[in-house]
């Protein structure tokens, strides 16, 4: 699997540039965990979420892929609940 299994029909224009964001970073181990998991969740992540993931997008990958790994720690202000889930979320089956 190369990207996106969801499709952005009916999603609103908001979560649409989430998706196409999370599967577009710059480097594919970011593009298969951030876009993974918004194929699963992107539908049901509420308002403040959204808020969570944009500020979790303006990280970098080398920083945002070293606190994944746990190789580093985020600023308190984009390391919350979201970023959690996103650590927590299966990605055995990736090329990561």
């Amino acid at each position: 699997m190369t990207g996106t299994t969801r499709s952005s029909d009916g999603l609103d224009d908001r979560r649409k540039r989430l998706l196409f964001r999370c599967w577009h970073r710059g480097t594919r181990e970011m593009d298969l965990i951030l876009g993974r998991f918004a194929d699963a969740e992107i539908g049901n992540l509420s308002e403040a979420e959204l808020s969570e993931l944009e500020a979790l997008l303006e990280v970098n990958d080398p920083d945002l892929y070293a606190a994944l790994t746990g190789d580093k720690a985020l600023p308190a202000a984009v390391a919350g609940p979201l970023f959690a889930r996103i650590k927590a979320f299966p990605v055995a089956d990736s090329a990561v």
